[in-house]
């Protein structure tokens, strides 16, 4: 698994030389920022801005830098302007309040970019110092969430009256006022600190990163997941490693950590669909990897202290990017109807077009494993796409038939490389041996039938994929859920013409209605298993 692990680190970023350090101790509170420093953009081109706060700022001398300093290097001058905005301190209320906005807003011209990436300093303050606390009051949080609620005050540092809103509406105000410039907002998570609890990386900078995704969604603009590519790098690095990029305390990067964090960026920002910057890049730039993942929004547990419930598969289970794209979605996207988001994360990381094999292949396997703990579950359910022939598998999916140990060398024609391909059991297997050495407890399901009929029922499907985990699940002692027989029988009770309605294309991919009947099938199902593993977890 190690080996495997170093290789995944490298999908994603170059490789930086860093020094193996003790990890650090805080450092006192950063003096204040100076004046921001004038730029000279060339007018005939577009222009890149970044507002942020100290974790992308300019170089503020010694151990700290931001990741905006070393970002224009991987953009072609003559082909870009890159203007760094960010200012230690800030918040998106400050940021607005103290100027810098409106500074940035004055230089910004059709057709420019603006990365908006807050978090860090929107969780202080409003206007007090909590109880006990020794540090000075700062008086620039935000209210929590997206919502429209405001608070009046008399700032306490200012003496002026102001109304304090939540961290989406200043998000908000901003991608408005970038766009009446006729430019494009690109909202981005938060750098991550070098926190570690119980051995795994802190992920998110409390509930600001879903804020940031959700109001993306909302706001229909672009959305780099700066957090994800860089917490799936720190963690497969690990903690002694990643010391190293940090300058003094756990919040602020050294200069080969801005830099890392810098090509993140760049990899977030090549991945965007549809694609909003191009040819634009340096040859550092072109050199970085695109972040191939970041257009699915594949979720994380949403509160890491709680058990977790992930779900992989194909599109049958998640669709695309999981927002119902032509109508089609998944079953996993439903589950949250029957399972109490107090007590249980539900983490749908099902990818459309997948087998068990290029599952594991293209690394997404190893991504969601490194997000589970002792205590998860872990529901498995391919199929759908396990057809074909090696011979002619342009794909790259196609796996050898049965349960055995019998392997098959051959060309892949995703990667062009030499692969190993192994039996459908085979990687089956793999998930639930994995999942129980990292005390996850695994359930396999067969595949969902197709709406295909025959003699007035849905066909079956008894052999080939559906009977391998069938027969996976005996061999390892694990729960298996029958799901294909299930799901045919209530189809076969409703009948030819409703179940039309259930699905958004001919015989394969559910529509929400069917989606939404799938997930209560599955919730019964996995309620009906033995000493009901997830009862306790019910609405």
């Amino acid at each position: 698994m190690k080996t495997s692990l170093v290789r995944f680190a490298a999908l994603f970023l170059p490789v930086f030389a860093f020094a193996q350090t003790p990890a650090p101790a805080l450092a006192p509170d950063l003096p204040p920022a100076p004046p921001l420093e004038a730029v000279a953009l060339n007018p005939a081109l577009p222009t890149l801005f970044i507002a942020g706060d100290s974790t992308a700022e300019h170089n503020r001398g010694g151990k700290i830098q931001g990741w905006g300093l070393p970002f224009a290097d991987y953009f072609d001058p003559a082909r870009i302007n890159v203007a760094n905005h960010a200012v230690g301190g800030r918040s998106t209320r400050t940021f607005i309040s103290g100027g810098r906005w409106e500074k940035l807003l004055a230089d910004l011209k059709q057709g420019d970019f603006v990365i908006i990436q807050f978090a860090h300093n929107d969780g202080d303050d409003i206007n007090e110092r909590p109880p006990g606390s020794t540090m000075p009051l700062r008086a620039r949080g935000t209210l929590p969430g997206t919502g429209s609620d405001s608070r009046d005050i008399v700032n306490a540092l200012t003496q002026q009256p102001e109304t304090v809103h939540s961290f989406g509406w200043y998000l908000r105000k901003m991608i408005a006022d970038v766009k009446a410039k006729g430019a494009t907002p690109i909202l981005a998570s938060p750098t991550l600190r070098n926190v570690w609890p119980d051995g795994r990386l802190d992920r998110g900078i409390g509930r600001h990163r879903d804020w940031s995704r959700d109001l993306a969604r909302e706001a229909g603009v672009a959305f780099v997941d700066h957090s994800r590519i860089i917490a799936d790098s720190y963690q497969t690095l690990g903690a002694e490693a990643v010391n190293g990029f940090f300058g003094g305390d756990h919040t602020h990067t050294n200069a080969a950590g801005a830099d890392f964090n810098a090509s993140a960026m760049v990899a977030g920002l090549k991945g965007l669909r549809p694609g909003l910057l191009k040819e634009v890049f340096s040859a550092k730039g072109e050199a970085v990897k695109v972040d191939e993942i970041g257009w699915l929004g594949l979720p994380e547990p949403g509160d890491p202290k709680l058990p977790s419930a992930f779900f992989i598969g194909d599109s049958t289970v998640r669709n695309d990017n999981g927002q119902g794209k032509g109508g089609q979605w998944g079953w996993g996207d439903f589950m949250g109807a029957h399972f109490d988001p107090v007590k249980l994360n539900l983490v749908n990381r099902a990818i459309g077009g997948l087998t068990g094999r290029s599952f594991v292949n293209q690394g997404h396997w190893e991504r969601a494993l490194m997000l589970m703990k002792p205590g998860d579950f872990l529901v498995v359910q391919f199929g759908t796409n396990d057809g074909g022939s090696l011979d002619n598998d342009r794909r790259a999916r196609v796996s050898l038939p049965g349960t055995g140990e019998e392997t098959q060398e051959v060309d892949n024609a995703a990667t062009g490389g030499k692969e190993t391909v192994h039996t459908n059991g085979w990687y089956l297997r793999k998930f639930v041996r994995e999942a129980r050495a990292a005390g996850v407890t695994p359930i396999l399901c067969s595949l969902v039938p197709r709406r295909i009929w025959k003699e007035g029922k849905i066909a079956r499907a008894t052999e080939g994929s559906a009977l391998w985990a069938r027969e996976v699940a005996a061999q390892e002692g694990a729960a298996f859920v029958d799901l294909n027989g299930l799901v045919a029988d209530r189809y076969d009770a409703i009948g030819p013409g409703k179940t039309s309605v259930l699905f958004a294309d001919a015989h394969t991919h559910t529509s929400r209605e069917g989606a939404i009947e799938t997930a209560v099938i599955v919730a019964r199902a996995l309620r009906a298993l033995p000493e009901d593993p997830l009862g306790k977890f019910a609405r």
